[in-house]
């Protein structure tokens, strides 16, 4: 066989491994062609107002939110291995960007936009760049309580943020507590027909979320909205609208940057990358879960990366998986990647022939699409969960969202960064030990706390550190050693370190491990240890290995039995008596 000739089995895996979408296609049953065409035209329904509505988070005209809803979910559809996920505009991203972006741009709106080209871009580049180096565990990297208490704040400033929309008045503040504070000052200006117009569609979203789901209640309320503005003549009173939506492919913007602004648009798109990951992998597992398949979460990054790409070529801004939209895909019976196909070109058709009711759009009812969306960020069922099974992790929970609301978004990330690994220090800092015994009936040695009846040997101490031995514990393990010693109501002689659960170890805990063995040599006290992993040597030169092990090779043995058997031994030596069986 020509070894120039390509394998079209070896192709066709590639094509699978690469663009999952792409090869669903070639495949593809048109048995699912109607619920898929379903699923589409419903996923766009709810889109586009959404994406519209999202741009005032976002601080970009409204057609940066229909570019943004549109190009990704064709990426996406081609390199993503979820078949249920919909990408697009993200409450939590949006308000990153603004954050990142307005000191950036000086009051200046089209070096706004030509940031958030590069901002978005950036981000789709390290999405992919994630992908090559297979970090898909990032998306274990903030937990579940860190991730709540984000979106939790993310949340509350995104409702404070919309107050002013919604009810009519004039603003500039951009603190939460301060809008908070503005609006008891502000009541003599709320626009009460905006307020009416606002209330009333807000009631409709509501009850058709709770009766309706189904039905994609932000296009019904766009709907009403413009029927309302129009037949009320509601522009004459006052009523704030939407305003000229341009038509056809965007214009492109782009910028070069100076070093600093670089390090901040950077910045900004690792947490980006961080959090939008977090909560798009989230959603994506989670109906892939209900739906019975398995997605590839390295495959994930290039497909978000590609995502991002998209929207930054078609000028949109960051986007990750959508959970409301996915969530209407899912309802309506959606099989494949088509429906992002569908509800792309469903939308791109509106925004080449469609723009011109957008103009009549009221304000006042994205407003509401927003508040509604915010409230379904909030996430107190998780909260009271936390507060009844670890008030540890439902503190760490308010502080995160505290810091988000005091701090802003974007030091909220990194105080969301910061939590984690604070959290995860403290865990491998300062893990549980156990002294060791045998309990009638039941095979191994257990910790004596677990079994109070557990029988332990008098001379000897079973010493189990569960957790690895490293540079930021090792004084700690040193502390729960000599209080194990100290509490043994017999003297002890012997000392054996259960090694089983350490799998890493270093040079400082080596040496803290020698310190140990000299300090307790003058007291009669032997340490030996027992279990240690065959793969700990990894961490150290094979010729220092080897020197080690002729040193002190006689206090290691392969198991705890050996090494008791070896203390039965000492003390048969040294009272003349044979060891017990």
């Amino acid at each position: 066989m020509d070894a120039t000739q390509i394998n079209p089995q070896t192709t066709r895996s590639l094509l699978h491994r690469v663009a999952p979408g792409l090869h669903t296609f070639i495949h593809y049953n048109y048995n699912w062609l109607g619920r898929d065409l379903s699923a589409g035209l419903s996923v766009a329904a709810i889109a586009l107002p959404v994406g519209i509505a999202y741009s005032a988070i976002a601080a970009v005209p409204p057609v940066v939110g229909i570019y943004s809803s549109i190009f990704p979910l064709f990426a996406y559809a081609l390199f993503g291995s979820s078949r249920q996920l919909m990408t697009g505009p993200d409450a939590a991203t949006c308000i990153i960007v603004a954050a990142g972006l307005t000191p950036l741009a000086n009051g200046d709106p089209e070096r706004y936009l030509a940031l958030l080209v590069v901002l978005t871009i950036m981000t789709g580049l390290l999405y992919i760049g994630a992908g090559f180096l297979r970090l898909g565990f990032i998306a274990n990297f903030l937990s579940n309580p860190i991730l709540t208490g984000y979106l939790n704040g993310v949340a509350l400033i995104i409702l404070a943020g919309q107050l002013k929309t919604f009810l009519g008045y004039s603003s500039k503040e951009g603190e939460f507590y301060l809008q908070l504070t503005e609006l008891i000052y502000k009541m003599k200006e709320f626009h009460y027909p905006t307020v009416i117009l606002g209330v009333g569609l807000l009631i409709v979203l509501i009850v058709m979320k709770r009766r309706l789901p189904k039905i994609p209640g932000a296009m019904v309320v766009v709907i009403l909205g413009i029927v309302a503005v129009i037949a009320l003549d509601l522009k004459q009173v006052g009523v704030a609208v939407l305003g000229e939506v341009p038509a056809g492919l965007p214009a492109f913007h782009f910028t070069t940057l100076n070093l600093e602004v670089f390090r901040h648009i950077f910045g900004d798109a690792a947490g980006l990358v961080l959090i939008s990951f977090t909560s798009g992998i989230l959603t994506a597992k989670s109906f892939a879960r209900r739906n019975q398949y398995e997605i590839d979460s390295n495959q994930e990054l290039f497909a978000f990366g590609a995502c991002n790409l998209a929207s930054g070529l078609g000028q949109g801004f960051p986007v990750t998986g959508a959970d409301s939209r996915t969530a209407v895909n899912d309802a309506m019976g959606g099989k494949t990647q088509m429906v992002g196909m569908i509800a792309g070109l469903t939308m791109l058709l509106v925004l080449f022939f469609g723009t011109a009711p957008l103009a009549e759009v009221p304000s006042t009812a994205l407003a509401a699409v927003i508040m509604v969306s915010a409230v379904g960020l909030l996430d107190t069922s998780s909260l009271r969960d936390l507060f009844r099974t670890s008030r540890r992790e439902f503190f760490l929970s308010i502080i995160t969202t505290v810091g988000v609301l005091v701090l802003g978004a974007l030091p909220g990330v990194i105080l969301s960064v910061a939590l984690s690994l604070l959290w995860l220090l403290t865990v491998a800092a300062r893990p549980h030990s156990a002294i060791l015994g045998r309990v009638q009936g039941v095979k191994g040695f257990h910790d004596i706390l677990d079994y109070p009846n557990a029988r332990t040997i008098d001379g000897l101490l079973l010493f189990r550190f569960q957790g690895n031995l490293v540079f930021f514990n090792v004084d700690y393990f040193r502390e729960c050693l000599f209080e194990a010693i100290a509490a043994s109501k017999t003297p002890i002689e012997w000392v054996v370190l259960d090694a089983s659960p350490i799998n890493v170890i270093d040079a400082t805990a080596v040496q803290k491990l020698d310190e140990i063995r000299n300090e307790l040599a003058p007291r009669g006290i032997v340490l030996v240890e027992a279990q240690a992993r065959e793969n700990l040597r990894r961490f150290f030169e094979p010729e220092w290995v080897r020197k080690r092990k002729e040193l002190w090779g006689s206090n290691i043995y392969p198991t705890l039995k050996s090494a008791i058997h070896a203390f039965h031994q000492y003390k048969n030596a040294k009272t003349g008596l044979p060891p017990p069986d």
